[in-house]
């Protein structure tokens, strides 16, 4: 069963202009474990969704370089990105799931801080912190001098 997700009827636009083709999702299926008595022993209901990143024809070289280191434990060594969803007793309700989860590693791995802007401390900020540090010192002054004269 290697169709399109009903889910994922149309491509998924991801930012920095690259996209995932909905055609490029393999949807297979297959029998969940786990509690539901019969019901679990007669259907498909787990939901494996498999995505080539090596080949896709929607991910610019730099998105495809990053989601390959960053995703690197989860990525097959054909270059194969697989989710599974078992945790729903209908097989619908698991591929949203599965689809929602594929959306979100591959996002999360493509986001990027923006640079750090360097900044430079204010010179108010500059002044109080000379304020304290000449107050510090006073106090240690003031401190060695008493113990002097206690000697």
């Amino acid at each position: 069963m290697a169709d399109t997700p009903a889910g994922a009827t149309s491509d998924w636009p991801l930012p920095g202009g690259s996209f995932i083709p909905a055609s490029e999702i393999e949807e297979l299926a297959s029998r969940s474990s786990g509690p539901g008595g019969q019901h679990v022993n007669t259907s498909s209901t787990r939901v494996t969704l498999r995505w080539n990143l090596r080949d896709s024809k929607g991910l610019r070289a730099d998105a495809r370089q990053r989601l390959m280191a960053r995703l690197k434990p989860r990525i097959s060594r054909e270059g194969v990105l697989t989710v599974h969803a078992d945790r729903h007793r209908s097989r619908a309700r698991n591929r949203e799931s599965a689809l929602a989860r594929l959306r979100e590693l591959v996002e999360t791995a493509l986001y990027q801080l923006p640079p750090r802007r360097p900044t430079a401390p204010s010179r108010s900020a500059r002044r109080r912190r000379v304020e304290d540090k000449r107050q510090r010192g006073e106090l240690k002054r003031s401190r060695r001098i008493g113990r002097e004269k206690d000697d």
